[in-house]
């Protein structure tokens, strides 16, 4: 749990970095794709084809592929049709879609309720913190999210179920998972981008380097490898901590304004979701 809690806090900050300093000048897309191929390139050097078989590597790449590739796609879409308020309101639901991919179609057992109830207080932890109204014509952006939602849920649950051995060895395996998010947000930068939004300054290059080798290459691999250290009830609902902790850091860093009430009670029932799905530990 504390390396979840530890890449919580860097993805909360890459945040903050993203929304002041790229987000208005430089094309998402080909941020993204940067993004991927610097993390892929820090961790080919670890790379040991011959430690795994080539079905669990494809495996690992369409992983990479789902979670990362597909998300990005669909998250940046949602953007065109909706304000970034209800995008950050509309992925509260991936603990829930965690909890449920995990039971119906990779484990096909029923989870401890106890389990079920930790992500819907997440969900409802989250929203109270997010909520602040919706657009009257925001059915296509709330679909796009959930699509996005689906395919970080389904990664996260599909990495944690295959079978890959120590840290050390997914350590020596994960930078296919980065190949196959470059493969997928590389077509979609060809076929979406706006190539006149490059980045074009040294603050930009920084971030992008920080957001690919940083947030990117360590965060994600060590989430990933944390993800199999705790049961799916901690892993689900730990996906909506990020929400109070990009709030808090925006405020510290921005000055931005928050509702404190709100983050208050929300962050509570958040924390309680977490504490109630480490208390049921199910036996392997």
């Amino acid at each position: 749990m504390l390396i979840l809690c530890v890449i919580t806090l860097v993805w909360a900050f890459s945040f903050s970095l993203i929304g002041v300093y790229l987000a208005p000048d430089v094309d998402a897309y080909i941020a993204v794709f940067i993004r991927m191929v610097l993390a892929a390139a820090l961790l080919l050097p670890f790379l040991r084809l011959g430690a795994m078989s080539a079905r669990k590597q494809w495996q690992l790449m369409g992983i990479g592929a789902i979670q990362i590739g597909m998300m990005y796609l669909l998250l940046y879409h949602a953007f065109l049709h909706i304000s970034v308020a209800e995008v950050l309101l509309f992925t509260i639901f991936t603990p829930l879609y965690i909890t449920l991919l995990d039971e119906q179609l990779l484990n096909r057992k029923a989870l401890p309720l106890i389990w079920w109830i930790a992500a819907l207080l997440s969900v409802i932890g989250a929203g109270l913190i997010r909520y602040q109204g919706v657009s009257s014509g925001f059915w296509t952006g709330f679909l796009l999210i959930q699509g996005a939602n689906l395919c970080f849920a389904f990664g996260q649950v599909a990495y944690k179920r295959l079978a890959l051995g120590p840290a050390r060895a997914q350590l020596q395996q994960y930078a296919l998972f980065f190949i196959g998010a470059c493969i997928v947000s590389g077509v979609g930068m060809v076929l979406f981008a706006d190539f006149n939004r490059m980045p074009s300054t040294s603050t930009h290059w920084a971030i992008l380097i920080w957001l690919g080798l940083g947030a990117s290459g360590v965060g994600y691999m060590l989430w990933s490898i944390a993800s199999k250290m705790v049961n799916i009830a901690q892993l689900a609902t730990m996906n909506n901590a990020l929400i109070p902790a990009g709030l808090v850091v925006n405020f510290l860093l921005w000055g931005q304004d928050v509702n404190w009430p709100n983050l208050f009670f929300g962050g509570v029932i958040i924390l309680l979701a977490v504490w109630l799905a480490s208390r049921f530990q199910r036996t392997p």
